[in-house]
């Protein structure tokens, strides 16, 4: 195939955000402008550009037009597969080299994702690591199937099922998948999971994949978005350098494909593991970007969506017949989907529930949302696209977001299109659309309850399937020969200057301590209120205390009810959340700048006059009991309840921060105002203001609204004891039918302020804290036994734990179990080598920034600064403690802080097919207990 050289014509485009119709309380809002260039190469591949020069950083965020909307019956999950593969390794890149280059240079948010409509790669690198990783994209793209072969195949089959195994055993995924079969007929893209079946996955061949990534994984079937700090010219040389060689692919014809309605109600009922029954309830609404897509959205966000939606007002919170009510949209390029999932209190019918649902369906079709309603949906979608530019890359920054709408609407910047739909809504067109969609005769309703998991498994393949299989190369000798260039990895471009945020700080007159980051990027202000009221605070017969009275503060303060609180913060597009740590409780919003007076307002409201009413704490009460008592449907929940308790046992740190059934029953209201007058005090705690302030705007907000703050809180805390180690033994908590086992080894850690924290850090970015990491390397990727496993040091202000494990196929239980205990055996005698070490010292430095994207991170970690009492330079000082780290540090920590000989490993699983794997793996003594860390003495 030809190629041409020259580059098609490049269109500067730049767009802005035009005005909005939504109240501003505090002023007009400062929008911004997104400039961005886009030009298509010769052979099809479409490129948009963004610059930001805020962070020496780059994202990079290629989207291919693929997904389960082209694939074909009994080929169910390719694209996902695909997704898998394309870290496989390729030509020149090498087996399975691709996640270690990009870990290794210090690469953050690097993931792949698959969706009905399109599957995604993307990385945010170092500014000087941009053809680094258009090396990589380029040649996953260009040269995958050279790089492949039948035993990578396999292993990424066993990955894919392991991750669906992960899915099918969280409660009510089997109800999920259900209510998709009903709103779609068979053989309907969206029919199934975006996974595929179980069967499909495994029919996969070696000649499949390679037609598919012939077909659809070629230059003119995908877009490339790079946004960051980057030049232009020289970015424009380096895409024709690496993707101009790549031949255009066959033509992908637009499907037309045809979503039958529903003219007659769709009913069925499934049986899971779980302790709760759970009505779902979907229908079909407009594809995305379609007028009738945004109205339906804000009919949902009344129905079911906002903090006290209708749903959850009548059933949550009056009624109290309901767990939790979760409501959704999701709108994809065939059709949307709108659903709600609504979760029964014990001994609550779903008959009942749903004839509520109906109710309140009914009312609001009658009446249409309240211009109140409406006006809090477009704040809250206003403030989430202007939060979400703040990060350059996936899960929706700024390259995502030029991908997105290029993908769906074939405009990368169509965001100030997008607003002004949403703008475009009114409470008359909601209630049309609420009127059109949401009604009984289009829907489809699923009652999941309590019973067996019905799952269809199948074996895996004989070990020599495509064994004789031939590969042929697309490729003639002689473009082979001419990209051979390609087998030298590039060199990174000058080394990049890291200046992380140290904060400005002042003291108010009440004792309370205020950090400030000044970056006027985004019209965008971060508070968070830090306080040493952790969980490690709890009395020995009150666990739950803390993390309960930090809830029950963001429910109502004494001039707010619940309701009232809600609105008011979804009015202005924020939501103050509380929420606590072991070691502390934090407080935090994020809100667009013209609404910082009304949101520091709110901000301060819960914080320092929290109402305590006694029907919120009965009520979030009840909903804790029940959620303890669900705990028992999912492995990992019972592992992480257990496997701390067996290691510190009776004390803080070996107790669940949710607490068990007998404290929460016994905690009282004047327990919950006790502890909160005891820990919540401007003299032991710290506001943290980031983003579109400055210091002495920052004087004026905290003396304003915390200034006449009062408290007693004091910082005496008491550490828990270190615990007494145990020889190393095997735990198991039976779920019986479980589809994987969750396997973790617990053991001791370093507190969160040792002066080997750094060295800890790189050490364990080699045994399991990345994904080329020895552990998940020997389980995910030579054995194909999880989707994902890994380790960790908790940072405790005491000694906190150290975990290693992950969710493991059921079958091989044993043999993982042996795996990742050699992994941990080996490792104090075996410490990182010297490239392992480079690797680790270069990733931990390079991809600090990328920990300061947003405001509300930045937040996150200045907070950190007070609770445990790092100077304020720690982590502009930090890249230089990770290059003073040395193998001799390392190998030190490796025998210091690894016990392999004291660990606890705690298996969550189906007791009957895994007892028996687990003994014969000569790991230790095997005992039995129960979810309450109670040992269970009845032979099996």
């Amino acid at each position: 195939m030809s190629l041409r050289k020259c580059l098609a014509a490049a269109m500067a485009v730049c767009f802005a955000v035009s005005g909005s119709a939504i109240a501003q309380t505090d002023g007009k809002l400062k929008l911004p402008e997104i400039k961005y260039e886009t030009y298509t190469l010769p052979n099809g591949l479409k490129v948009i550009t963004h610059e930001d020069h805020r962070l020496p950083l780059v994202a990079v965020d290629l989207w291919y037009h693929v997904g389960p909307l082209n694939e074909r019956a009994g080929r169910t999950g390719f694209a996902h597969l695909f997704e898998h593969m394309m870290f496989e390794g390729s030509e020149h890149v090498g087996e399975k080299a691709h996640i270690k280059f990009v870990q290794g240079a210090g690469a953050t948010d690097v993931n792949g994702t698959t969706d009905f409509d399109r599957t995604n790669y993307f990385e945010t690198l170092p500014a000087n690591q941009l053809e680094l990783g258009l090396w990589l994209e380029s040649d996953r793209m260009g040269f995958l199937m050279e790089g492949l072969d039948r035993k990578l195949l396999q292993n990424q089959r066993d990955v894919v099922r392991n991750e669906r195994r992960q899915g099918e055993g969280r409660p009510y995924s089997v109800a999920d998948e259900a209510s998709f079969h009903l709103l779609f007929p068979q053989g309907h893209p969206y029919y199934g999971s975006v996974m595929g079946s179980h069967a499909d996955i495994e029919a996969a061949r070696i000649a499949d994949i390679r037609d598919f990534h012939q077909q659809f994984y070629t230059p003119n079937n995908a877009s490339i978005a790079i946004a960051g700090d980057f030049d232009p010219k020289q970015l424009k040389e380096l895409l024709t350098k690496y993707f101009g060689p790549i031949p255009q692919g066959p033509k992908v014809e637009p499907l037309n494909v045809v979503t039958p309605p529903i003219t007659s109600q769709k009913r069925q009922t499934i049986t899971d593991t779980v302790k709760l029954p759970r009505l779902q309830i979907g229908w079909l609404t407009p594809a995305a970007y379609t007028p009738g897509s945004y109205d339906i959205a804000a009919a949902m966000f009344a129905l079911g969506s906002a903090k006290v939606s209708r749903l959850d007002n009548a059933l949550v919170y009056k009624a109290q017949v309901a767990q939790s009510v979760e409501c959704d949209v999701d709108s994809l390029k065939l059709t949307g989907m709108a659903g709600c999932s609504v979760t029964a209190k014990p001994g609550v019918k779903l008959e009942d529930l749903e004839a509520t649902v109906w109710s309140e369906i009914a009312k609001l079709q009658k009446e249409g949302p309240t211009a109140e309603e409406i006006e809090a949906y477009k704040t809250t979608n206003l403030s989430g696209k202007i939060e979400g530019l703040q990060r350059l890359g996936g899960f929706g920054g700024v390259a995502d977001t030029l991908d997105s709408y290029n993908q769906y609407t074939g405009d990368p910047g169509y965001l100030p299109k997008d607003i002004a739909a949403i703008e475009a809504v009114t409470p008359a067109s909601a209630k049309a659309a609420a009127a059109k969609y949401f009604t009984k005769d289009s829907s489809v309703v699923v009652y999941c309850v309590p019973g067996e998991k019905v799952l269809h498994d199948v074996p895996r393949s004989p070990d020599n399937t495509d064994a004789e299989v031939k590969i042929t190369n697309p490729y003639t000798p002689e473009f082979e020969k001419s990209q051979d260039w390609r087998k030298t990895p590039p060199a990174a471009g000058p080394p990049v200057a890291v200046h992380l945020p140290v904060p400005q700080t002042f003291t108010l007159a009440n004792g309370l301590k205020v950090f400030v980051v000044e970056d006027r990027s985004l019209p965008i202000l971060a508070a968070s209120l830090v306080a040493r009221a952790g969980s490690e605070n709890n009395p020995q017969d009150k666990a739950g205390l803390a993390s309960l009275t930090a809830q029950t503060m963001g429910e109502a303060t004494t001039s707010r009810d619940l309701k009232q609180l809600a609105d008011a913060q979804e009015r202005i597009g924020t939501r103050v959340f509380v929420s606590t740590s072991m070691d502390g409780a934090t407080a935090g919003m994020t809100v667009l700048t013209n609404h910082e007076h009304a949101g520091m307002d709110l901000f301060a409201d819960v914080i320092q006059h929290p109402a305590f009413k006694a029907e919120d704490l009965d009520r979030l009460r009840k909903q804790r009991l029940v959620g303890i008592a669900q705990e028992g449907d999912s492995v990992s929940a019972m592992v992480f309840r257990v496997g701390p308790k067996l290691l510190y046992g009776d004390q803080p740190y070996g107790n669940s921060e949710t607490g068990t059934t007998e404290s929460v029953t016994a905690l009282t209201r004047d327990d919950v105002s006790s502890f909160y007058a005891s820990h919540y005090g401007p003299a032991d705690s710290a506001l943290v203001l980031v983003g579109d302030v400055d210091q002495v705007e920052a004087k004026k907000l905290a003396e304003q609204y915390f200034g006449g703050w009062t408290g007693n809180a004091s910082a005496a805390i008491t550490l828990p004891p270190a615990p007494e180690l145990q020889p190393t033994h095997v735990v198991i908590i039976d779920k019986p039918g479980a589809p994987q086992t969750a396997l973790f080894a617990f053991g001791t850690g370093v507190p969160a302020n040792s002066p080997d924290l750094p060295a800890v850090q790189v050490m364990n970015y080699t045994l399991g804290g990345s994904f080329a990491s020895r552990i998940n390397m020997n389980l995910r990727e030579v054995h194909g036994y999880t989707y994902g496993a890994s380790s960790r040091y908790a940072s405790y202000r005491g000694i906190g734990p150290f975990q290693a494990g992950g969710l493991v196929r059921t079958d091989v239980t044993g043999a993982a179990a042996k795996e990742l205990m050699g992994e941990i055996k080996r490792f104090p005698s075996t410490p990182p080598t010297d490239a392992e070490l480079n690797e680790a010292k270069v990733a931990r430095i390079q991809s600090l920034p990328g920990q300061f994207e947003t405001s509300y991170s930045i937040a996150g970690s200045i907070g950190s600064i007070f609770l445990y009492e790092r100077p304020l330079d720690y982590y502009a000082a930090l890249p230089a403690k990770y290059r003073a780290v040395t193998s001799a540090d390392v190998a030190r920590v490796a025998k210091e802080d690894v016990h392999p000989d004291e660990l606890i490993i705690v298996a969550a699983g189906d007791r009957a097919k895994i007892e028996p794997q687990l003994k014969d793996a000569g790991l230790g003594p095997v005992e039995v207990r129960d979810i309450h860390g109670t040992l269970v003495t009845d032979a099996k």
